[in-house]
């Protein structure tokens, strides 16, 4: 049985229930820009080997909790664990990034995708949450979290990082079907993963949509929200049937995604994570009351100092204004030449600053 919640913020922050403080994450909290993660790092070897170790796993995962004042763990691993397990053969060349050694490109290595078994290829990562779990022992909760059906073709197709992805955008134009396959692969495999985590543990979970910015209106409806969509709804379908598992929130993010707010809170998530682009205010005034809300200071604020950092989070906790519903994140990753001690500037501003904007009921 999982350990009572000591402290609840985030999941109450994500359900819009009143909180006494503004929660507060940052994507990418455990990584580079902690001297103990290097050294976590260095022992392990190589980055595929630190995530492949729930016992390292859990170690950087906690990292950034003993340090900071943060209100949630998020499991630590990687978005291309799912095409690795599907024998793309994921590999992390040092200062290249990912790479695939098998990138899907053509009908029949399209055709030849499977869903792989979260509790045998993807097994390092449900042993990890569970490990995480135990670790935390109710201390805050823990989010789980996939790449979203379009982000990780995004790198099938391409075979590694692009300015333009201009191979898996043509195949989206010239060829949808094979396309639609792709994708649909995909929200069932990362439908099946995530319902692995939760059943490990975790008590909230993420989509990241990191390249669906990058698409034309139409094609960010028909070929990232749609399969958003499916991930979600088949996370409640598959909760609904497995017993003693209780429904968890889901939390919705595309980077570049302001022009198609309302769309994304009507995928059926429970938070909309927006990137720095977009006023939290404008947000809150499109979706109404339909999800929360999370961001979304530029990480870049983090480089500055302390007094610049403490002014700026202030600005985004009076952006989104009196209320419940707010989980205080940066607008993508913690860049990894952050010092340590601005995130612990940042912290303690959210949590202090934002006391005010919660009394009497919001």
């Amino acid at each position: 049985m999982a350990a009572a919640l000591k402290n609840d913020r985030l999941l109450r922050a994500l359900r819009r229930e009143p909180t006494d403080c503004t929660p507060v994450w940052l994507m990418r909290q455990a990584g580079r820009y902690l001297p103990e993660y290097r050294q976590t790092r260095g022992r392990a070897g190589s980055f595929m080997q630190l995530a492949q170790s729930p016992a390292l796993a859990t170690e950087v995962t906690l990292q950034p909790l003993d340090r900071f004042d943060l209100d949630a763990a998020i499991l630590f691993s990687d978005i291309l664990t799912i095409p690795d397990a599907m024998g793309l053969g994921l590999r992390f060349a040092e200062g290249e990034g990912p790479r695939f050694e098998h990138p899907v490109r053509d009908e029949a290595a399209i055709r030849a995708l499977s869903v792989p078994d979260p509790t045998a290829e993807l097994r390092y990562v449900t042993d990890a949450v569970r490990e995480i779990a135990r670790a935390l022992d109710g201390r805050v909760p823990l989010i789980g979290f996939s790449g979203s059906p379009f982000t990780l073709a995004c790198y099938m197709v391409e075979g590694s990082g692009s300015d333009d992805y201009r191979t898996w955008k043509r195949m989206l134009y010239s060829r949808p079907d094979l396309a639609h396959r792709l994708l649909d692969v995909n929200a069932r495999a990362v439908t099946a993963y995530l319902l692995a985590q939760i059943e490990a543990g975790a008590q909230a979970v993420m989509v990241f949509d990191t390249w669906g910015g990058m698409l034309t209106p139409d094609n960010f409806q028909t070929f990232s929200l749609d399969y958003t969509r499916q991930v979600i709804a088949g996370l409640t379908a598959g909760i609904a049937t497995r017993p003693g598992l209780q429904s968890v929130p889901v939390i919705a993010f595309t980077k570049g995604g302001g022009g198609w707010l309302e769309s994304i809170a009507a995928c059926g998530a429970d938070a909309v994570g927006i990137d720095w682009t977009t006023s939290l205010h404008s947000a809150r005034s499109r979706v109404g009351d339909r999800v929360a809300l999370q961001g979304n200071l530029d990480p870049m604020v983090l480089l500055t100092d302390p007094a610049t950092i403490e002014r700026e989070t202030k600005r985004v906790l009076a952006d989104f204004g009196h209320g419940h519903g707010h989980v205080f994140n940066l607008g993508h990753g913690i860049v990894p030449a952050t010092p340590p001690e601005h995130v612990q500037a940042l912290v303690e501003t959210v949590h202090s600053a934002s006391v005010p904007y919660h009394r009497n009921g919001g």
